[in-house]
């Protein structure tokens, strides 16, 4: 939450001229609600339900950057799934970055009623360790989201995964 999944995600897609895919909006088409709606009507549990069908559904699909919410990879079978299918990348930030990124929107379920910092902070405690599982980690922190596109590039040539596309290009 608040790591610059989509905006970091939607770059990067352009970058490699892969198609983007949020999976927070194909949730959301699925249930034909918000999110936010989703979360206040039918619980927690059941929006993570449809959120491990949907990226399910979704890595059985073309090759394409997708963007997770945060809890995603916390689901051992999303975990396995991704591993399996994809790629992952953890955009890492420290508790500051991230507290100042999501006190300027107020549609956060997890935050609803609560105190944002200390929300973030426990999310971190618990998260953050699963998260070191991904496959790359890049620090996002202040960096200007080109850098931080840049930086993934940089990790997947290093991975020898970037032959479908010209990683030399400039950034949109």
């Amino acid at each position: 939450m608040g790591a610059g999944k989509t905006t970091i995600g939607r770059r990067l897609a352009e970058r490699l001229a892969l198609p983007f895919i949020d999976a927070d909006d194909e949730i959301e088409k699925a249930a034909g609600c918000s999110i936010e709606e989703i979360f206040a009507e039918r619980g927690e549990a059941a929006f993570r339900a449809g959120e491990q069908r949907v990226i399910a559904r979704l890595l059985e699909g073309p090759i394409h950057v997708q963007a997770t919410g945060g809890g995603a990879f916390m689901n051992p079978e999303t975990r396995r799934r991704i591993r399996d299918k994809a790629l992952s990348i953890w955009l890492r930030a420290d508790l500051e970055v991230l507290f100042e990124r999501v006190s300027r929107r107020h549609h956060r379920p997890l935050l609803k009623g609560h105190d944002p910092r200390q929300v973030l902070n426990d999310l971190m405690a618990e998260r953050y360790p699963i998260y070191g599982e991904a496959d790359i980690v890049v620090d996002t922190d202040r960096s200007p989201h080109t850098r931080v596109v840049s930086a993934i590039i940089s990790a997947l040539a290093a991975e020898n995964l970037t032959e479908t596309w010209d990683s030399t290009e400039p950034a949109p």
